[in-house]
């Protein structure tokens, strides 16, 4: 069962006395490359966090973001501490300097720092435990999970039906590279009778130059190697392990992709280049979804 990279997954929980929501976002990306946003009061965990990652997500750009839950209410806070600073020092410079009015509520209020959000939690310090995170966290990547492997199971289709359309293309090329050796031998022994006219041509020469360019243009090898690299492929696909076979989908679309340029290279038939363009628009395709695969 293949598993796409793609996905998103979320959970809520309880840390110590906040109620905390975690939310993962996965997209492809060659290796395991995580991104992780905790609050303030949770960053010494961020290690235990990745690693609990690591061990689920071989490869993909995973975010995961948390965050503390709040009452409406506590949507802003004033900052006494600052207040209390603020009014000290307008009453100095205001004794000092001899200026005239009154310190108010109003002029206290404009300063900076002095209101702040709720939201904002670098400062306080957690009472809960990195347990408490990590079950959260492995919540939401089980929600991640699931989606990931729904578009793994499309995917995975899409895979095989056109693998299917390849190995029809590839029926035809072997079908027909036998009859193109024995047009090519005609045409060649016409050509070299038309040349030499009246002159006589040694015939186990001209059938030694024949088998020379048979070798050179027959591509069962090519084929045989093919149909290798497809069987090793679909087998990929039907994988029950779990494992991640993205990588390896991706260098069997590439050994592929060189014997189909082999095989065009060598066919110097109309009918087998036709097929091979095919087979190899086709290929495209299969990487373009590949690797999307983890």
């Amino acid at each position: 069962m293949i598993t796409s990279m793609t996905g998103f997954g979320a959970a809520e929980g309880t840390i110590g006395a906040s109620r905390v929501s975690v939310e993962i976002r996965a997209v492809n990306h060659r290796f395991f490359n995580p991104a992780i946003k905790l609050p303030g009061s949770m960053a010494q965990w961020e290690g235990d966090v990745r690693e609990a990652l690591r061990k689920r997500f071989s490869r993909g750009h995973v975010s995961l973001s948390a965050r503390i839950a709040r009452d409406a209410e506590r949507g802003l806070v004033i900052n006494e501490e600052k207040v209390a600073s603020y009014v000290q020092q307008l009453y100095s410079l205001k004794n000092r300097f001899g200026l005239a009015g009154d310190v108010d509520i109003a002029t206290v209020m404009r300063l900076p720092d002095v209101m702040g959000s709720a939201d904002d939690d670098s400062a306080e310090t957690a009472d809960g435990s990195v347990d408490q995170l990590l079950a959260i966290v492995h919540d939401a990547a089980n929600g991640l999970d699931l989606m990931r492997i729904a578009e793994g199971t499309r995917i995975a289709e899409f895979l095989k039906e056109h693998l299917r359309i390849v190995e029809s293309a590839l029926a035809r090329v072997r079908e027909r590279a036998p009859a193109r050796l024995v047009e090519q031998h005609k045409r060649m022994k016409s050509s070299v009778a038309e040349l030499a006219g009246t002159i006589a041509v040694d015939p186990q020469r001209l059938a030694q130059e024949i088998a020379i360019l048979a070798d050179r243009m027959d591509i069962t090898e090519e084929l045989n190697r093919f149909g290798a690299h497809i069987t090793a492929f679909r087998a990929a696909l039907d994988e029950k392990s779990g494992s991640a076979v993205g990588k390896r989908l991706g260098f069997l679309i590439q050994e592929m992709l060189r014997e189909a340029n082999t095989t065009g290279s060598k066919a110097s038939d109309a009918a087998i280049l036709t097929d091979v363009v095919l087979i190899k628009e086709e290929l495209e395709r299969l990487r373009e979804q590949s690797e999307n695969v983890e």
